[in-house]
């Protein structure tokens, strides 16, 4: 899984752009043109599909997904999330949602502390799920398989960020094979839960809500752990649930070791910096210091 921490993706959305405007939506529909016949031809239905791409708030998202092409995982500061502040708050959290945590960890046999790691440093316990419509970033990341387009967002990129165009043209047509499949899981995804995708708001790089799923995982992973019958990642209940059934669908159980944990923490991002933070977070709130 590849996610983003949004706390810091927010920041950068700041330098960059000064502001967290709206996407620019001109000829939004002219764009998606290809797109939409794409999807049509995948099965979905025409005449849903045009009302979604007609929609007033359906955009090409050049801003948000320029940010997915300047993006470096070095630059992450990890070291706020073992701060004795973030700390505290993770152990607030664990109070609180408890006998979700407890639940959950007798079911799918994963530690309350990495759950909760994951939720502190995916989302800051919830409080940032990011601000750019996933609808709009996975559709423009899609429509990059169309070289016209993928020049009108190389075009958008920021001068004093922007990589070679050798490099943006590799980067963005396997973007554009990955958001594809994404997409068609958002839709499918949003259609099964009954959630109107103009209302799922995630990260630059498409993931969704608390636990930062992408929709392709959402889609096979997620877990309803309130039993409302509905499977809603921007619930607390749901959102532990999930996670937990994510690492126990790779292997994770009540003894795992150390190595086989780190091979199963990176399937949910691929960062060595971010494993070590989960573990090293997951060790203090168990009251431990070393790694």
């Amino acid at each position: 899984m590849k996610s983003v921490f949004l706390y810091l993706c927010l920041i950068l959305t700041i330098a960059f752009y000064a502001t967290s405007v709206p996407a620019n939506t001109n000829n939004a529909n002219h764009i998606f043109t290809d797109l939409t016949e794409r999807l049509v031809k995948d099965g979905f239905n025409r005449n849903k599909i045009n009302k979604l791409y007609t929609n007033k708030n359906i955009a090409f998202d050049s801003k948000g997904v320029s940010l997915f092409f300047i993006h470096s995982e070095s630059s992450l500061d990890y070291d706020q999330f073992v701060s004795k502040t973030a700390l505290k708050n993770a152990r607030r959290y664990m109070d609180k949602h408890i006998l979700n945590l407890k639940m959950a960890e007798k079911k799918y046999g994963v530690d309350k502390t990495i759950i909760t790691a994951i939720l502190l440093v995916e989302s800051q316990l919830g409080k940032y799920v990011g601000n750019r419509l996933v609808i709009n970033t996975l559709s423009t990341m899609a429509a990059l398989k169309n070289q016209k387009i993928r020049e009108k967002l190389y075009q958008s990129m920021p001068k004093e960020k922007k990589i070679s165009k050798a490099k943006f043209e590799k980067k963005s047509r396997y973007k554009a094979k990955w958001a594809y499949i994404e997409l068609k899981a958002l839709l499918k995804y949003s259609a099964r839960e009954n959630l109107d995708p103009f209302k799922i708001p995630g990260s630059y790089a498409g993931a969704l809500g608390l636990s930062q799923f992408l929709p392709s995982n959402a889609l096979r992973l997620a877990r309803d752990g309130n039993d409302d019958g509905a499977i809603n990642l921007f619930e607390h209940p749901d959102a532990i649930y999930s996670i937990a059934n994510f690492l126990s669908h790779y292997g994770w159980d009540h003894n795992i070791s150390k190595q086989k944990a780190y091979k199963i923490l990176y399937k949910y991002n691929h960062s060595k910096p971010y494993v070590t933070t989960l573990l090293k977070i997951s060790n203090r709130l168990k009251g431990l210091t070393y790694i």
